[in-house]
């Protein structure tokens, strides 16, 4: 198993070694025969920061090879799915033996993702610094 993860990419802007990169990303089941008639097939265009570490010559409108590591998208799923959650369970178990109360412990556990969605908010440029994707290669 290969321990990269690889998009092919259009880049927009050149900025130094940082360039903006516009992806499509896809659904899982895109790849479907029958996605035409599927509601849950879905293609979304992103822009992304990619850094050009090796140095490699490119240009606005170029077709690249984008990278990052699998470790990386491991860790947000951790963030985004994982750890909220946990957060949700525990306030929620936590709540309910305190109130015995189902509306206000329900309550509370939704309410308990805020902060948490606050931290990841407030660390989003540590974040950015973690979460980088390199440009590997030029298609021409």
């Amino acid at each position: 198993m290969t321990d990269k993860i690889k998009h092919l990419g259009i880049v927009e802007s050149i900025d130094g070694s940082r360039l903006k990169v516009r992806i499509l990303q896809t659904s899982a089941c895109s790849s479907c025969s029958v996605k035409g008639h599927c509601s849950a097939s879905e293609a979304k265009e992103k822009l992304i920061d990619v850094y050009n570490v090796l140095g490699l010559s490119c240009q606005s409108g170029q077709h690249v090879v984008i990278s990052g590591t699998v470790s990386m998208g491991m860790k947000a799923v951790l963030l985004a799915f994982v750890i909220p959650f946990l957060v949700l369970v525990v306030s929620l178990f936590v709540c309910m033996m305190l109130t015995n109360d189902e509306m206000t412990s329900a309550l509370i556990s939704l309410c308990m993702l805020i902060p948490y969605y606050l931290i990841i908010y407030l660390c989003r440029g540590k974040l950015s610094r973690t979460f980088t994707f390199t440009l590997e290669s030029i298609n021409n």
